[in-house]
């Protein structure tokens, strides 16, 4: 009897929502449709967070960016609101029982996130715009939360680590043959590369820092030795994929990055410890800065400017004479350090940036796509921007964050056992490496596509090093094949 009332309920509810929807496509409101979904996210958000986070992961690649909204705040739809809720559900849940394991809380990396997140709350306060800078503090506080504390706790199960990688890899992938499609319609040439990608990625930059970061994680499953052919077949198709779009997404910050990744591969090879590489970088980064004048008049020589012909592409790289994306890029980071010996404590406050920079450009350095509206992106550094935005610890704290996870990832893959363990956290480590490289040239963080990878990688390093670097991962494969078939 029971069973019967409730199909009869189903049956008239679906009934009247099919009625209604109906009147409502004819009166051209469509967001009714839109309900169920909404109704399916509710119900994860209240009994399965871990699958919600999976789903959101899954959606990135296909969000839409809602640019230049009131008070300098975008915003990324459907995930945003999505992350939001989770982040709401995750502090009331902690409110009402901690439930966040010791060991995390306790890590370098989440001691090093939290100091930068406190120092973060500073300047917001001191901001020149409190209500920016609050909001971009907001945005980073959903992110962190989501993406590191609880990726955490959803990656003590082992699986769920290459779920990740896959539930962004593959609806990217439709990214990439949208992109490739639109990029075939304008001949493949170099200029449309910078907007093909529209309205999923904002430009070619982060598009093909995300092509990269990904990158090594694909030739780990096309590698698996514990992957059966098909697996490994299709891993392969998507390897290809990627390689063709990183090839004609004309990025070179994405070409270096990868080169610094296989370098990164050949000391890790040679087992150097990190702090001798730390150590290594500084020496050469403070010899770089002692010959800067020479250096700067060097690279005045090149006047290649960005090009269809991959040989020239490449050589642009360092044409800091008439390159537009070069000399823009000088423009702003010379605007970044004016307003850093300003407020070298506190700086400008977070996110402010864009709205603060323009008195500090200098006429001889702007560039024809120089803009005094804050219109056409930001710092383009994740080093330099901090340090005008927030001060000299601005930046000393995310260093610490970078550094921090560089440490665990070095020190993971010379002493995991596990041979399948190791090469995720290489993989791992490489992918990061990917995008601190970009990050020296660009900056994504406030920004989905960017950031639920980067914190998804750093909870990735946090988690096998606590719950599965001592540890035979064989037992926890056998029951995987099933899972990563079906996806």
């Amino acid at each position: 009897m029971l069973d019967s009332k409730y199909i009869k309920w189903i049956y008239a509810l679906s009934s009247a929502f099919i009625v209604i929807n109906a009147v409502c496509t004819y009166l051209e409101f469509y967001y009714f449709n839109l309900i169920p979904a909404v109704l399916l996210i509710i119900l994860l958000a209240l009994f399965s967070l871990d699958k919600l986070i999976l789903v959101v992961v899954f959606l990135t690649p296909l969000a839409i960016n809602l640019q230049h909204m009131e008070g300098g705040f975008g915003l990324s739809l459907p995930t945003e609101p999505i992350i939001f809720g989770i982040m709401i559900i995750f502090l009331l849940k902690q409110l009402h029982k901690n439930t966040m394991d010791t060991q995390v809380m306790k890590h370098p990396i989440t001691i090093a996130i939290i100091i930068n997140l406190v120092w973060i709350f500073i300047t917001c306060i001191t901001s020149e715009i409190p209500v920016v800078s609050f909001k971009f503090l907001i945005s980073r506080l959903w992110f962190v939360i989501a993406f590191y504390f609880l990726c955490t706790q959803l990656f003590r199960e082992y699986t769920n680590i290459k779920k990740f990688y896959w539930l962004y890899i593959i609806p990217f992938t439709i990214i990439i043959f949208y992109t490739m499609y639109n990029h075939y319609l304008l001949g493949f040439e170099e200029a449309p590369a910078n907007y093909v990608m529209s309205p999923f990625y904002n430009d070619h930059t982060i598009y093909g820092a995300m092509l990269a970061m990904f990158f090594p994680a694909l030739i780990f499953f096309v590698m698996n030795k514990k992957y059966t052919a098909s697996i490994k077949f299709v891993a392969f198709l998507f390897l290809v994929i990627f390689v063709i779009s990183l090839v004609f997404s004309y990025t070179r910050a994405a070409w270096l990055s990868l080169v610094v990744a296989f370098a990164a591969y050949l000391l890790l090879l040679m087992r150097i410890k990190f702090r001798t590489i730390l150590i290594g970088l500084t020496a050469i980064g403070a010899v770089l800065f002692a010959y800067q004048t020479d250096i700067i008049m060097k690279l005045g020589k090149n006047r290649q400017d960005a090009s269809q012909d991959f040989d020239k592409h490449i050589e642009s790289i360092s044409n800091i004479s008439t390159d537009a994306s070069n000399l823009e890029r000088l423009n702003r980071w010379s605007a970044a350090f004016r307003m850093f010996e300003e407020r070298p404590v506190f700086g400008w406050g977070p996110g402010t940036y864009s709205f603060e920079y323009a008195p500090f450009q200098h006429s001889q350095e702007k560039t024809i796509i120089s803009t005094n509206m804050g219109d056409r992106g930001n710092a383009h550094s994740e080093y330099i921007g901090p340090l005008c935005e927030s001060g000299v610890l601005g930046t000393l704290t995310f260093l610490a964050i970078v550094i921090s996870a560089l440490s665990t990832g070095f020190r993971l893959y010379y002493t995991v056992k596990d041979y399948e363990t190791q090469k995720l956290v290489l993989v791992t480590l490489l992918g990061f490496i990917t995008y601190i490289v970009h990050g020296a040239l660009n900056n994504f963080l406030d920004t989905d596509k960017a950031s639920v990878p980067f914190w998804g990688f750093i909870a990735v390093l946090v988690a096998i090093d606590i719950y599965h670097s001592s540890i035979n991962a064989e037992a926890e494969e056998k029951k995987e094949d099933a899972l990563i078939s079906s996806l």
